[in-house]
């Protein structure tokens, strides 16, 4: 049974509001049937969609009704536009290629009904029909069943950003592109001024249990939902920090508007020709200040609830060690590890994690690092960092979101930068602390850089594999030449022998053939 969502009365302003809140929600391999008689208006929805969808406001759109199919290159994926008004037969679908374009993107069909029975069950249905009123129409948008979730989120975006005054027809909604999580991201603008992020964070299930009948998530202490988010938000800007103001919350469906910081991403700076060097010593001078502010026992959350900081913890640092084992693994040997090697790795890993137990802590931000580093120029240090991405925070040793930032898994750092910002970190830290201990921090500092770049290659790993996402592999011989920096202190050599024996240095930049 199809679940039907309707959209009566719309404007054409208020059409195309709607096809940016479709575009948000569609994925690669979605099929978008448009219906609807002639003059309904199905190829000037297609054409407001595909301008969302490519982010070209404006963009040349023909109409496919004589090539019979249209493609497009998109930000997020491929576009295939087809207009089956002239197929002579619903057999002659097999020669426009539906199945290749479902494989590269998406697939948006006028007149599907001429294609049969042959088009996929699994797909949207958008309907237009005319109205009394020459200027509006009635919309229907149904899903199939394993779509219809997908449909509800979309109708709930739209209701919240409707009460919270950002759903008018000439404000606009435009995708964003998220980190890895299941989070996603638009930014929303209204048409006289003003603009937001949108978070859509629904409350993640729990995974099947994996040790001591817990899922990873409750191991790894991953956020949930969106309360951590709010609640350090809050927590850091009220000491000043550039993290993102709220601007309105549904805590219980995962929804958010926050402040928009701008487009001052590190990543995209750097690749516009700005000084690594510089802005990542604007984002250590911010770590050095925000040493100073321990976070808060508890923190208030908008219904009154609170929030703590969970502790960093043995378990959590080898659940997340272990996605070596268990997703790069295989991969490299094309087997599953043995329990031998197994345990001989958790008990190299469990001697490092004692040690760590001794170190200071405060924050650990947990992905300090260029995706979530934001420049903003306009603001006096140490407050022209923009912080996001904070929910999975976590109270443990400060060199963690230290080696984050100068190890960042998607920009290389030269050995150069990161030496002089680990001496200056330290310099400004001791001047301010006479309790600091160099050595101490400087061993915490690699054993994490291990830690977190061996989670990472797990990680990389795992996305290529299980969600298809072969482009974070490409970071892969970046992770290895930074745990091999790690793995140089003195104090990790029995760790570093593990991996040589293991993972030999020559083929640590091989392609892995996923």
């Amino acid at each position: 049974m199809m679940t039907v969502e309707t959209f009566p009365n719309l404007t054409e302003g208020a059409l195309r509001r709607l096809a940016q809140d479709v575009a948000f929600a569609l994925k690669p391999g979605d099929l978008l049937a448009l219906e609807g008689d002639l003059g309904a208006g199905k190829t000037t929805f297609a054409r407001a969609l595909i301008e969302a969808l490519s982010q070209t406001p404006g963009m040349e759109i023909p109409s496919p009704t004589f090539t019979l199919v249209q493609s497009y290159e998109a930000p997020r994926f491929e576009i295939a536009h087809f207009d089956l008004y002239r197929l002579g037969t619903p057999d002659e679908l097999n020669e426009l290629g539906l199945d290749h374009a479902l494989s590269r993107g998406i697939a948006i069909i006028e007149w599907p009904e001429r294609a049969g029975d042959l088009l996929p069950r699994e797909r949207f249905t958008l309907r237009l029909s005319e109205t009394e009123n020459a200027d509006t129409r009635d919309v229907a948008l149904s899903a199939t069943p394993a779509l219809a979730p997908r449909l509800q989120r979309l109708v709930e975006i739209r209701t919240f950003l409707d009460h919270e005054g950002w759903g008018a027809p000439d404000s606009r909604l435009s995708y964003l592109q998220g980190d890895a999580s299941p989070r996603r991201y638009a930014r929303t603008a209204k048409a006289h001024g003003g603009k937001a992020i949108l978070m859509d964070s629904p409350k993640q299930p729990d995974g099947p249990p994996v040790r001591d009948g817990l899922p990873y998530s409750r191991i790894a202490f991953l956020a949930e939902d969106v309360r951590p988010f709010v609640a350090i938000a809050e927590a850091l800007q009220v000491k000043g920090f550039s993290a993102p103001r709220i601007l309105a919350h549904d805590l219980e469906k995962g929804f958010l508007l926050i402040e928009d910081l701008g487009d001052g991403v590190f990543g995209r700076e750097i690749a516009h020709g700005a000084d690594q060097r510089a802005l990542w010593k604007r984002a250590t001078d911010t770590l050095v200040a925000l040493r100073a502010y321990p976070p808060p026992q508890t923190m208030p959350l908008p219904d009154g609830s609170s929030y703590t900081l969970p502790p960093v913890t043995h378990g959590t640092l080898r659940i997340e060690a272990e996605l070596l084992l268990d997703w790069y693994w295989p991969a490299v040997h094309g087997a599953e590890v043995s329990g031998g090697i197994r345990a001989s790795f958790n008990n190299l890993w469990e001697a490092v994690f004692t040690q760590l137990d001794a170190m200071p802590r405060g924050w650990l931000l947990r992905d300090y690092h260029s995706p979530n580093l934001i420049a903003l120029d306009d603001r006096a240090p140490p407050h022209d960092v923009g912080i996001i991405d904070f929910q999975d925070a976590l109270l443990g040793p400060h060199a963690y979101d230290l080696v984050s930032l100068l190890q960042d898994a998607r920009v290389d750092v030269a050995s150069t930068i990161e030496s002089e910002l680990l001496a200056h970190y330290i310099a400004r830290v001791a001047a301010q602390d006479p309790a600091f201990n160099e050595a101490a921090f400087r061993y915490a500092y690699a054993a994490l850089g291990a830690q977190r770049n061996t989670k990472i290659l797990g990680i990389f790993t795992r996305l290529a594999k299980r969600d298809g996402k072969h482009q974070y592999l490409a970071h892969i011989p970046r992770i290895w030449g930074y745990l091999a920096r790690d793995l140089a202190h003195a104090g990790l050599a029995p760790l570093a022998a593990w991996y040589e024996s293991h993972f030999p240095a020559e083929g640590r930049t091989r392609p892995l053939d996923i």
